[in-house]
């Protein structure tokens, strides 16, 4: 069961009769480019926009958010309007490009925008650390965010997205430049925080992703909302029925099929192999080989953050893909030996030493009882050397 069927139903976003026209110089409507847009989103929901580039997926976002003003219709974010000053304390936002300050370094760029939620120094801290080692950058903390791969910068963006612990959260292309792996922990993040009762908003033009957490979606085309529902609505083909069975032996199969047969025409009938998507087979892959230490490369995230998680319970081992792979290798130390920890003193080297530092002394003594007598024929004997004879 979905968290979406387990939350109390509180509608957390709620849009009417959205409609978003963009003028030229001249106030001349240029493109319109939502549409009379209605839905709902709420409490503990994953919701999907999908829909071709330019199909007004980011103008609706930029509306929730209050950064554009609708030409006409009506949007309310937690009761309020999007340009609610406290209202906007309880969102957490991703765009689709991360806009940061490149000579901060991560934890200084979690610092940052905690400080602009009002969080105290320790909570700052305390958040930024597990946040890091959440999203995989916990051994890059000093580096500049400039420097970070398209993938990397995405991994910060994440954590500054949910650095206030928000309430709503919208994702625009969360996994553009991401690994498989990386793919894999955002939508394992994404669906915890849903089971904790957070709201998140979804845009992607990666629809594996959008099938895998997302609870209802709505598909946009030219402004419009052409189709909305549940996936499995969506989805279900009401004509085509499957059966999965174990491997069965031949006898048996036939009989089935020549029963199956008296009903549907031979052509309409397929006997296959089930197959798991490449994203599944990629990440046993990857766990069978770093079980064995045979990769190395970009470390997975750890655990969600302890404050995101608060006191939900924890995930059934099928939703915890990315902590096995996050496990630590122990390896245990080889016993040090004794004559290591205690190495034994060889008299020969020290006598040896000794005997060195004797007649470094004794010259040091003959320099020093130089007569002052001696000293004037050396200065006579140099005068002579430079031709400066008296």
């Amino acid at each position: 069961m979905s968290a979406a069927q387990t939350s109390n139903g509180e509608v957390v976003v709620s849009v009417r009769g959205l409609t978003k026209v963009f003028k030229d110089f001249w106030n001349r409507p240029k493109a319109r480019a939502v549409d009379n847009v209605d839905f709902e989103v709420r409490r503990g929901e994953v919701f999907g926009l999908l829909g071709p580039n330019g199909s007004g997926k980011s103008t609706t976002v930029k509306l929730l958010l209050g950064l554009l003003n609708p030409t006409k219709g009506h949007i309310e974010v937690f009761g309020h309007s999007p340009r609610h000053v406290q209202t906007k304390a309880r969102i957490g936002y991703l765009p689709e490009e991360s806009y940061l300050y490149r000579y901060l370094n991560s934890r200084e760029t979690l610092d940052f925008f905690g400080n602009l939620f009002h969080l105290s120094k320790s909570d700052r801290e305390n958040r930024a650390e597990q946040l890091l080692e959440m999203v995989g950058l916990g051994k890059t903390q000093t580096r500049a965010v400039g420097e970070f791969s398209k993938g990397m910068q995405r991994r910060i963006g994440l954590a500054q997205a949910l650095i206030n612990d928000p309430d709503l959260i919208i994702l625009d292309e969360p996994t553009a430049g991401l690994d498989p792996i990386g793919c894999r922990e955002v939508k394992d993040l994404i669906v915890a925080l849903a089971r904790r009762g957070k709201t998140v908003i979804l845009s992607s033009h990666l629809l594996s992703d959008v099938e895998d957490v997302c609870d209802r979606v709505v598909i946009y085309y030219g402004g419009k909302i052409q189709a909305a529902g549940t996936l499995k609505d969506l989805l279900a083909t009401p004509d085509t029925l499957q059966i999965t069975t174990p491997v069965l032996p031949r006898e048996t199969l036939e009989r089935v099929l020549e029963i199956i047969r008296k009903d549907v025409s031979a052509g309409e009938v397929r006997v296959d192999n089930p197959t798991q998507n490449l994203e599944s087979y990629f990440l046993d892959v990857v766990a069978k080989a770093r079980a064995a230490n045979e990769t190395s490369g970009a470390q997975s995230g750890a655990r969600v953050a302890e404050y995101l998680r608060g006191g939900m319970e924890a995930a059934p081992a099928a939703d915890k893909i990315l902590e096995k792979l996050a496990l630590p290798q122990v390896h245990t130390a080889a016993p040090v030996a004794a004559a290591e920890t205690n190495p034994s003193v060889n008299e020969s080297k020290l006598a040896a030493l000794g005997k060195a530092a004797e007649v470094s002394l004794a010259k040091a003594e003959s320099v020093a009882a130089v007569k002052p007598a001696d000293l004037a024929k050396v200065d006579e004997k140099l005068s002579s050397l430079l031709g400066n004879k008296k």
